[in-house]
């Protein structure tokens, strides 16, 4: 995800622009949920392979070491959330003969390996287990019981969903929202109907320009009039901002509501995928409209 974080989070409108690297979802059907025949400890996959560092998060999260003979070679860059629990573990490029050198007898993956990886797998008879692009909550806990169940441990991701469900529900907030700008590198603000857009709302918070959908550049005239409430950013660390020269993030006016209102900084391993841990980033975003809240009459 020849291909880093910032191209793969451009092409799936995921924090487009902001610092994301993509490749192509494939669109092949590979194992679907109820194609996984339900794993027994004599059954479970004993050579796992993982294409991607979306899909390594899953493989890390749940299966055992032993069974990890491959990550991807992004399993320990800085969008990678388990990039501590990578260390140590084998990686190989994405490419097919590269992969099936090792002989694995299951391969997880979320994108890697371009659109014809998963026909290639299947022909030569090695096991796909295809995980799903999920923006919303139920398309997360969809993975988490797939990716568990597939790797031959069932009742961990039962556990990840009781714990995904509890750390949204600490971070759920009731009355008058927070208005709030979530800005990132690449120059685009999320609205109400992306992923982000759903992580607010839990989190009591409203996006600050409501008059777009989507993904879209960052309402500039807008600012110029009226600076928002607080400020959410994602994959603003140093450097990041960088790579985008022309981005309006650099803009003045986005730089002087960085300095003078709340912000909640999220790291880019806890955006950079759809996974357990964007439970725990839209907490944090409750947290910091806890402080406005608190000023509230």
């Amino acid at each position: 995800m020849a291909d880093g974080p910032l191209r793969r989070l451009a092409k799936g409108r995921h924090l487009w622009a902001a610092s994301a690297v993509v490749v192509g979802l494939s669109a092949i059907a590979v194992v679907a949920v109820s194609e996984v025949p339900r794993p027994v400890a004599s059954s479970a996959p004993k050579r796992v392979v993982s294409l991607d560092y979306c899909a390594d998060q899953f493989v890390l999260k749940f299966a055992d070491r032993s069974q990890i003979l491959a990550l991807s070679s992004q399993s320990q860059a800085s969008h990678s959330y388990m990039r501590e629990a990578a260390k140590g573990l084998p990686q190989v490029r994405s490419r097919a003969e590269s992969v099936l050198a090792l002989e694995p007898d299951l391969v997880v993956r979320t994108y890697g390996g371009g659109p014809d990886a998963a026909r290639f797998f299947q022909a030569s008879g090695t096991p796909v287990l295809q995980l799903g692009e999920a923006d919303q909550y139920e398309g997360i806990r969809g993975n988490l019981r797939l990716a568990a169940k597939g790797l031959g441990h069932p009742e961990r991701g039962e556990a990840a969903v009781r714990q995904f469900d509890a750390t949204l529900a600490k971070a759920k907030r009731q009355g008058p929202p927070v208005e709030a700008l979530y800005v990132t590198s690449g120059g685009v603000q999320a609205g109400a109907d992306t992923s982000l857009g759903q992580m607010m709302a839990t989190a009591g918070l409203v996006p600050y320009d409501d008059r777009h959908r989507g993904w879209s550049e960052l309402p500039l005239e807008r600012l110029a009039a009226k600076a928002p409430s607080m400020v959410v950013t994602g994959f603003m660390s140093l450097g990041e901002v960088d790579l985008f020269p022309w981005s309006s993030a650099r803009h003045p006016l986005v730089r002087q509501s960085l300095k003078s209102r709340p912000t909640v900084a999220l790291p880019g391993a806890v955006t950079a995928c759809s996974g357990w841990f964007l439970a725990d980033a839209t907490l944090d975003m409750a947290k910091g409209g806890d402080v406005l809240r608190g000023k509230r009459p």
